[in-house]
């Protein structure tokens, strides 16, 4: 069988690009194109046959100015010689026309029978379910007035192109019951849920060998990393979800502060941007004097340092390495999240070193926390409904061995097994 791969981009690392790297690994000899690529950015690949075209002269950071071009860069590939296209996407890939789909619309076409399916995250957030969380904040600092008042006058054009785009896929695999149901709002396409993969193993080990050492003490495991120095390491960004675009890796490798944190603590790990709601976690444990450790970085952290007001109650740590990140998960009371999410890979990566969320109950979340049993879900994005569900959490008892356990269904062999078994079936 003749696979290729696309996906909108390959500058940065995320979980979108985890998933890529799970397909690349299931199909090594199939090349990945796509609209640019940043070997410094992302290193994942350097075993693949990664190929682009004209978008590549554009700098990286210019990649959401180019939506309309890059839909078109898609449209005009000629795959059709492919028995199978695998699209990772969260934006324009999905709009590459398969072999069967150009034969059927009369166009030149070398395999009629070639199929598109198309492994994608959401329907574009930034035209549909988050674009009032786009204009408020479009990310481009002082010239955010400028961005904003462009979009807004483009939004109905890049719509109807994104609806054109999504009609053209014979099959859509997507990432929650949540996400879903956003396919059949906004494109009335049907989509087939198979969660994204997870490292629940290498988190697990966190929890076990936090486990083991205090068996040995013959006591309680310290539920703190204490004075232990925090490495950043290059790809390291497991805190953040299926669809963020994280920080580039241009400073990886550097010296960390040193955690003063005290037990207990609760702890969020997040790529800090307006839509993650981190502001909600910090004043719902400034309100309740609780302590609260915040992993990650972004354009909102300045603001979340006022708002945490030089409280000893909130501690900032940067981004982690994966050993790291999963001792401070596994040693946290529990783990906030108040983001309306797809899905959330940070969340499950802490219930995997044995962490209980407390999560806002809408969206992917509902997929992976069952409250009472490995969390709690609260009901509103509001400080009110977070101190609620941070007080109904702490009455409750918690078997950290069903914790773990809850997380193994999202693990990188079932991804394998589940995607493998899609496409042999659709695959005539």
């Amino acid at each position: 069988m003749k696979v290729a791969i696309v996906c909108d981009w390959l500058t940065n690392v995320g979980g979108a690009e985890k998933v890529l790297l799970a397909i690349h690994k299931l199909y090594p000899e199939a090349p990945i194109y796509t609209s640019q690529y940043d070997p410094k950015g992302i290193d994942w690949f350097l075993d693949a046959d990664v190929r682009t075209g004209s978008l590549q002269k554009y700098p990286a950071r210019l990649r959401r100015l180019l939506g309309a071009k890059r839909q078109k860069w898609f449209e005009e590939l000629d795959l059709s010689g492919y028995d199978l296209i695998i699209s990772v996407t969260g934006a324009e890939a999905k709009a590459v026309k398969s072999g069967k789909w150009r034969a059927e619309h009369g166009l030149p076409s070398k395999n009629p029978k070639g199929i598109h399916v198309s492994y994608c995250h959401v329907p574009t957030q930034y035209y549909w379910q988050m674009y009032d969380d786009y204009v408020k904040n479009p990310g481009f600092g002082a010239l955010n007035f400028l961005v904003r008042g462009a979009f807004r006058k483009m939004v109905r054009r890049l719509r109807k192109l994104d609806y054109a785009a999504a009609q053209v896929p014979e099959q859509f695999i997507t990432i929650s019951e949540y996400a879903k149901g956003l396919f059949s709002k906004y494109y009335d396409r049907e989509a087939s849920v198979i969660h994204p993969p997870v490292e629940v193993d290498e988190f697990r080990a966190g929890y076990e060998r936090a486990d083991s050492v205090s068996r040995a003490r013959g006591r309680r495991r310290p539920p703190s990393l204490g004075a232990a120095p925090l490495l950043s390491r290059r790809n390291s960004d497991s805190s953040l979800d299926i669809t963020d675009r994280p920080l580039r890796q241009e400073d990886a490798s550097r010296q960390l502060p040193r955690t003063t944190i005290q037990a207990p603590y609760y702890i969020i790990t997040s790529r800090q941007v307006n839509w993650k709601r981190i502001d909600l976690a910090i004043q719902g444990c400034l309100r309740l004097k609780r302590r609260l450790m915040v992993v990650g970085e972004g354009p909102e952290h300045e603001r979340l340092m006022k708002l945490a007001e030089g409280s000893d109650l909130i501690e900032f740590v940067p981004l982690v390495g994966k050993e790291e990140l999963a001792e401070l998960l596994s040693g946290a009371k529990g783990y906030i999240f108040p983001s309306l999410e797809p899905f959330g890979i940070a969340p499950v990566e802490a219930l995997a070193a044995g962490c209980p969320v407390i999560a806002y109950g809408e969206g992917g979340a509902v997929d992976y926390v069952v409250d009472g049993a490995n969390g709690v879900l609260f009901e509103k994005q509001t400080v009110k409904s977070v101190i609620e569900g941070i007080e109904r959490f702490e009455k409750l008892k918690f078997d950290k061995s069903k914790i773990v356990r809850s997380a193994e269904k999202f693990s990188v062999d079932r991804f394998n097994r589940e995607i493998r078994k899609f496409i042999d079936g659709k695959v005539k």
